[in-house]
């Protein structure tokens, strides 16, 4: 039986041992939800990187760019990190390049797997089925807050688990304590999570509606996964096929 594993911060990878596993990087709040949402809406190719320059060097490759510090779009790029600028049509048919204070770094973290999903609550189902099939090892990767813990992604993770508990084995205690915290949260993660110090930070700018809207189960069907040096909708292709 596989197993399935939390990692509460991208500062703590250097303690797992990547090679073989699936590693499920999150970063609900909002990088992975606007990468699941992008997708969902007709982006064709998505290239997460770590830095601001790098990110617009891509305008160059006819890709749209995007970037968000501090929960603030970035001057001088076309989108930010906001799922609702994903969904007016202008991603149809586009790849996009995008960097994040959290998510992106945690993705380029967890390259040592031997394959990288990405999760959020919006297609934590698709997810679900995609680790059954792959009956690899999984690593749930937070990305937190600037290298510390935080609530909304390990609610991801106790979500996850307690979707594939009867399938996977779990014997560390961050696995158990994310399953016990979603248990405990599910019935209003709204709720919840108003406390929560990344959901008051992005209710200080006034987007209320983006931690809503990332906290719905199910919403789409999309997997993105990296290959090579980038990630597809691997949902999508198999529909194509």
């Amino acid at each position: 039986m596989p197993s399935i594993d939390v990692c509460y911060s991208p500062e703590l990878l250097h303690l797992y041992d990547l090679k073989g596993k699936a590693v499920v990087a999150v970063d609900i709040l909002r990088a992975t939800s606007t990468m699941v949402t992008a997708f969902a809406h007709g982006a064709t190719d998505i290239f997460p990187v770590m830095k601001l320059e790098e990110c617009q060097a891509f305008a160059e490759r006819g890709c749209l760019i995007a970037a968000e510090r501090d929960g603030i779009k970035a001057e001088g790029f076309d989108l930010g990190n906001s799922p609702f600028a994903y969904m007016n049509g202008n991603v149809q048919g586009k790849a996009i390049a995008i960097t994040t204070t959290n998510g992106t770094r945690a993705i380029h973290l967890s390259m040592e797997a031997e394959e990288i999903v990405i999760g959020s609550f919006l297609n934590l189902q698709a997810v679900t089925n995609h680790l059954l099939d792959l009956q690899l090892d999984v690593l749930v990767v937070c990305a937190g807050w600037k290298g510390k813990f935080n609530l909304e992604d390990t609610l991801y993770a106790g979500a996850l688990v307690e979707r594939l508990q009867h399938a996977f084995s779990f014997e560390n205690d961050a696995t158990l304590a994310s399953l016990y915290l979603y248990q405990t949260a599910k019935q209003d993660l709204v709720t919840f999570l108003r406390q929560s110090s990344h959901v008051r930070r992005l209710e200080n700018l006034e987007i209320h509606k983006d931690t809503e809207f990332c906290l719905q189960h199910d919403v789409y069907s999309t997997l993105p996964v990296w290959k090579n040096d980038r990630l597809v909708d691997i949902a999508a292709k198999r529909e194509l096929a």
